[in-house]
């Protein structure tokens, strides 16, 4: 079987070869700002006997979100590409919605678990576009993101079993 080598272009990529990942990752990008923003609604007006725990957790997802999306951005720019960057395209491609007024915090986590499983989605988006371009680089940082992902969507499952 004959390997197929990459020349230099970009990091081994050139335009053409990235524009589907690239959209992917804008996408995710969109999403996440959505789902971080939420993150702070939800810290900043979570109420109730749950709201040391939940403030403290929601922080710790923002803080989370917050460098993923700088992450993903940074890979973008290795592309040569621009990363999504205003809230009205934010907006306009997120999977993920604002929340309407102030759930209580069942709702709030329930909305965040949602919101998981849409990043999850679109992470694997990521990762089977990134595997098909042979990039491991994009493939090691979205691995990352997933499991521990996966690990604060076990932790908000079992929260709210709890109840």
């Amino acid at each position: 079987m004959e390997t197929k080598e990459k020349t230099f272009v970009r990091l081994g990529f050139n335009q053409k070869d990235t524009s589907e990942l690239i959209e992917q990752i804008n996408l995710l990008i969109s999403s996440y700002h959505v789902h971080y923003q939420k993150l702070r609604n939800f810290h900043w007006n979570v109420t109730g006997k749950d709201f040391f725990d939940l403030h403290e957790k929601f922080e710790e997802l923002y803080d989370f979100a917050k460098v993923n999306i700088d992450d993903l951005a940074e890979r973008v720019r290795v592309f040569g590409a621009i990363p999504t960057a205003t809230l009205q395209a934010y907006l306009d491609a997120s999977k993920i919605a604002e929340p309407e007024g102030v759930p209580s915090p069942d709702d709030m986590v329930d909305q965040v678990l949602s919101d998981f499983e849409i990043l999850l989605s679109q992470m694997i988006n990521v990762l089977e576009t990134a595997n098909d371009l042979g990039d491991v680089s994009t493939i090691d940082l979205v691995n990352s993101m997933v499991k521990q992902t996966e690990k604060y969507y076990w932790m908000f499952t079992s929260w709210l079993e709890e109840k």
